[in-house]
C-alpha cells in the first residue's frame, strides 16, 4: 500500500478541475484525487493522492515483494543449473588434461626414436587430437558461464539491498496504524471537501468534439438542475424564425441523432442564448425584449416577462450579431439575465431573475460595451466576457456581482472551429457547451477553490 500524506500549513487553496464526465481522463484507476487537511486553526490545506479504501492493504508492497522473491529464485535455480553444468565440463576438463599429459609422453617418445615411428603412431596421435577437439567448444562455453555466474552475482546484489530497503520500510509502519490513519484523513478530506465555495475561473481547455450538425448558428444544452439520471439533450438551430426544439435521451443518442421528442413553441425565439433549467427552457421571444419560460412536461408557457429597458432584435447583439441582446444563463447561483440598456450607455447589464416568476431580483450595470462583446457566461456570480467570437478569442474581461467590481484577465481557449455563436456553462457538470460553426463542442474549466471551514468567520 503506498499513500502520499503532505501537510503545508498557513493558508488553503486548492485548485478543482471541472471536467465533462465521460469524455475527461480521470488519475489512475483504482486512485481517488482529494485536497486538503486542516491546520492547526481547523483550515484545510493541502492536497492528498490516496488508495480507495477498498483497495488499502499490502496488495502493492507484497506484490513488488513476491515480483523480487520470484526473480531470486529464478536466478538461483539458474546458478544451480550453471554449477552443475560446470561440474560436469570441470570434470571433462579433467580428462582432456590426462589426455594431453599422455599426448606429451608419446611426443617424447617420438623425440627419443624418430626412427621408430610407423604409421601406426601417427594415426593413434590423429585419433587423439580429434578426441581434443571437443573440447574448444566446451571451453568456450565455460567462460560464457563464468561472465553469466558473475553477472547474477551482481544482480542478486543489487535485489538484496532492496529488499532489504522494503523490509525496513514495511517494519517502519504498523499495518493497523497506518489503515486507521487512511480512513482518518479520508473522513477529513470529505468533510472539506463539503465545504467548497464557488471559484474563480483559472483555464478553459479542450474542446472537445461531440457532434457536427446544423447550421452556422445555434443553442444545444443540458439541464444543470436536473437529476443525475436525467441526461436529456435540447437541440435548438439557426438564431431566428423557428419554434422546433429537439430533444434527445441520453448524449449518445444526441450523437447518433436518435430524436426522442420534438417541441412546437408557442413563439419564435431570437438569438441562440437559451437554457434548459429544472425541465423548463428560457428564451428571448422573437423582436421583443421578452423572457419566456417554456415547460417541456406541460407543452405550455408557465411565465413570461419583459425586461426593462433591455435592447432587443440587432439592438445590442454581441460582435457576431445574430439577435444576440438578450442571453439567459444560470450557474451555482441561480438564474441570470445578461443585455443592454440606453440608460447604461449600451453597456453589458447583469440581472439575476427569479426562475418562477422571471422577476428581477437585483442589478448591476457594468462598463463593458455590449456589442464589443463576442460571449459571456456565469460562473459563481461571476460575469466572464470574450473580447470575440472569432480565432484568437480569450476571456477578456469579468466582473464579479459579489463585489460589484471587475478586472481585466487573459484566459485564452481553443476556437477550433473559428466562429462561436453559443457558449453557455453548466454548473452541475463543471463545463462551457458551446456551438462552433456547426460543430456542438465542450470546453473544460478549470477552478480556483477555496475550502472554508468552521472556524472561518
Amino acid at each position: 500500500m503506498r499513500v502520499l500524506l503532505s501537510v503545508l500549513y498557513p493558508v488553503l487553496s486548492l485548485t478543482i478541475f471541472g471536467l465533462y464526465p465521460s469524455l475527461t481522463i480521470g488519475p489512475k484507476e483504482g486512485w481517488q484525487v482529494y485536497s486538503s487537511a486542516q491546520d492547526a486553526d481547523g483550515r484545510c490545506i493541502c492536497t492528498v493522492v490516496a488508495p480507495e479504501q477498498s483497495l488499502c492493504s499490502r496488495d502493492a508492497k507484497s506484490r513488488q515483494l513476491r515480483q523480487l522473491l520470484e526473480k531470486v529464485q529464478n536466478m538461483s535455480q539458474s546458478i544451480e543449473v550453471l554449477n552443475l553444468r560446470t561440474q560436469r565440463d570441470f570434470q571433462y576438463v579433467i580428462k582432456m588434461e590426462n589426455q594431453m599429459k599422455g599426448l606429451r609422453t608419446k611426443f617424447r617418445q617420438i623425440e627419443d626414436d624418430r626412427k621408430s615411428i610407423i604409421a601406426r603412431n601417427f594415426q593413434e596421435l590423429k585419433d587423439k587430437m580429434d578426441e581434443l577437439k571437443p573440447l574448444i567448444p566446451v571451453l568456450e562455453q565455460y567462460k560464457m558461464d563464468a561472465a553469466l555466474i558473475s553477472q547474477f552475482k551482481e544482480e542478486i546484489r543489487n535485489l538484496s539491498a532492496v529488499l532489504t530497503g522494503i523490509q525496513e520500510e514495511l517494519g517502519a509502519f504498523d499495518y493497523d496504524e497506518l489503515y486507521q490513519r487512511v480512513l482518518r484523513l479520508d473522513s477529513r478530506l470529505r468533510s472539506c471537501m463539503g465545504k467548497l465555495t464557488c471559484g474563480k475561473l483559472m483555464k478553459i481547455t479542450g474542446p472537445v468534439t461531440i457532434k457536427t450538425s446544423g447550421t452556422r448558428f445555434g443553442a444545444w444544452m443540458t439541464d444543470p438542475a436536473a437529476l443525475t439520471r436525467n441526461n436529456r439533450v435540447w437541440y435548438m438551430d439557426s438564431y431566428t424564425n423557428s419554434k422546433i426544439v429537439r430533444e434527445f435521451k441520453t448524449m449518445d443518442d444526441f450523437v447518433a441523432g436518435v430524436v426522442s421528442r420534438t417541441y412546437s413553441l408557442p413563439f419564435k425565439w431570437e438569438g441562440t442564448n437559451h437554457i434548459v433549467y429544472n425541465g423548463s427552457l428560457y428564451y428571448n421571444k422573437y423582436q421583443s425584449n421578452i423572457i419566456v419560460k417554456y415547460s417541456f412536461e406541460t407543452g405550455s408557457v408557465l411565465a413570461q416577462r419583459a425586461l426593462e429597458f433591455a435592447g432587443f432584435h440587432n439592438m445590442y447583439p454581441y460582435t457576431w450579431g445574430g439577435y444576440s441582446d438578450i442571453d439567459v444563463m444560470a450557474d451555482e447561483l441561480g438564474m441570470w439575465v445578461v443585455y443592454a440598456t440606453n440608460q447604461n450607455a449600451g453597456n453589458v447589464v447583469v440581472s439575476q431573475i427569479d426562475p418562477d416568476t422571471l422577476q428581477v431580483l437585483k442589478t448591476w450595470n457594468t462598463e463593458y460595451s455590449k456589442r464589443n462583446a463576442g460571449e459571456s457566461f456565469m460562473i459563481c456570480g461571476t460575469l466572464y466576457i470574450t473580447n470575440s467570437h472569432l480565432s484568437g478569442a480569450k476571456v477578456y474581461y469579468s466582473y464579479s456581482t459579489k463585489t460589484s467590481s471587475y478586472e481585466y484577465i487573459d484566459i485564452p481557449f481553443h476556437n477550433q472551429y473559428f466562429h462561436i455563436s453559443m457558449i453557455d456553462y453548466n454548473a452541475k457538470e463543471r463545463a462551457l457547451y458551446a456551438w462552433n460553426n456547426g460543430h456542438q463542442v465542450i470546453f473544460n474549466v478549470t477552478l480556483f477553490h477555496v475550502i472554508q471551514t468552521d472556524d472561518d468567520s
